[in-house]
């Protein structure tokens, strides 16, 4: 039966938008490293329009609103570079000139422990991976040295990372002073036999990566302050630097409390030698846990992700080897919004003649 000019232009349309989808994600991949500072900008933009809209809602102008969230934003952000960057630097650093000594106890307490099991201690060559630390932090100096070095004599490097430091605060204040019109105008550029359509899976997406990116990042900044605070109550020297980590990986379900307890319970071994702090670190993770389920994912994530865990962790590896640290970035929000695409295909299907003709035949 040959195919009606209705269904050519369909099948054509179709053909078009697969290409431009493919050549958009080129162009992107091509121009991942230059679109930084515009990702980051639309990422503050939607992270603050909420916010500007309630601010609305009392009555301030739009411009008033967005520069008072601006500010806001702009003092945490000072507030984390000034602060927190530095502790953290401190930390990492007093753990790798820790870390020999940690080898040390390793070494006279938790290897003749593990040959009395039975375990093959051969493959614990302490010694070789002491030097190898210590010939690891001497090659970071000397690294991190060199770096220095090539940004202080390199002025092109220095006017890029000057750029993009004034251009992302900038472009951030354009975008979420205009945010609803941008966002009016791409809806206005919609076909309007599919725009009702396509407005329902954008709401339900926006939707979804509000779950994700406002709340997770709140669930996500509310436990490493717990870890922190509850490590520091132990006494760990690395309370900072363990608490962060854990709350950073908490993205995928309970691998920020392995990861926490874990790297928490072996430093708090090798500091105190006492199994008590141990078990303090445990019950600090345990009760950050129940905060988690009980009040933090339910008030800023709820039900709305479902993501499963190994689906996290292969969009967040995937990205990553994609896109580099933009993909990573990129991983569970787009994660999120194919998963939306999907269920609604799904649903699509089960409405279908092909699954309809399959289930009376079967």
């Amino acid at each position: 039966m040959a195919a009606t000019p209705e269904q050519l232009v369909t099948d054509a349309h179709k053909l078009f938008l697969i290409v431009a989808t493919l050549a958009f994600g080129w162009v992107f991949y091509l121009l991942a490293p230059v679109l930084m500072p515009f990702f980051m900008a639309a990422l503050f933009a939607y992270l603050g329009d909420p916010i500007v809209d309630r601010l609305e809602e009392r009555k301030l102008s739009r411009t008033l609103s967005v520069s008072i969230v601006f500010a806001v934003l702009l003092t945490v952000g000072l507030l984390l570079f000034l602060v927190l960057i530095p502790l953290l630097t401190a930390q990492v650093g007093a753990l790798f000139k820790r870390l020999p000594e940690y080898l040390g106890l390793f070494q006279s307490t938790t290897i003749p422990w593990l040959a009395s099991l039975g375990f093959p201690v051969e493959i614990f060559d302490v010694s070789s991976i002491k030097q190898n630390l210590i010939d690891y932090w001497a090659s970071v100096g000397q690294v991190a040295g060199s770096v220095f070095g090539y940004m202080t004599s390199s002025g092109l490097a220095i006017l890029q990372w000057l750029t993009n430091l004034v251009l992302v605060p900038v472009l951030t204040f354009y975008l979420l002073r205009d945010w609803d019109d941008i966002v009016a105008r791409f809806r206005a550029l919609l076909p309007r036999r599919y725009a009702k359509q396509v407005i329902a899976l954008s709401l339900e997406c926006d939707d979804m990566l509000a779950a994700f990116i406002r709340g997770q990042l709140m669930v996500m900044f509310a436990l490493a302050i717990i870890y922190t605070i509850g490590l520091s109550l132990v006494g760990l020297e690395l309370a900072l630097l363990l608490g962060v980590i854990a709350g950073i990986v908490s993205f995928v379900p309970y691998l920020g409390l392995i990861v926490g307890i874990g790297l928490s319970g072996v430093a708090a071994f090798f500091q105190f030698h006492e199994w008590l702090p141990v078990i303090m670190v445990v019950s600090v993770f345990g009760f950050a846990q129940l905060i988690e389920g009980v009040v933090l994912t339910p008030r800023f994530v709820g039900e709305r992700i479902g993501l499963h865990p190994v689906a996290v962790l292969f969009a967040v590896l995937a990205g990553a080897q994609l896109f580099g640290f933009i993909g990573v970035l990129l991983a569970l929000p787009v994660a999120a919004v194919v998963m939306v695409l999907l269920r609604h295909t799904h649903k699509r299907y089960l409405d279908s003649e092909l699954y309809s003709t399959d289930q009376e035949q079967g």
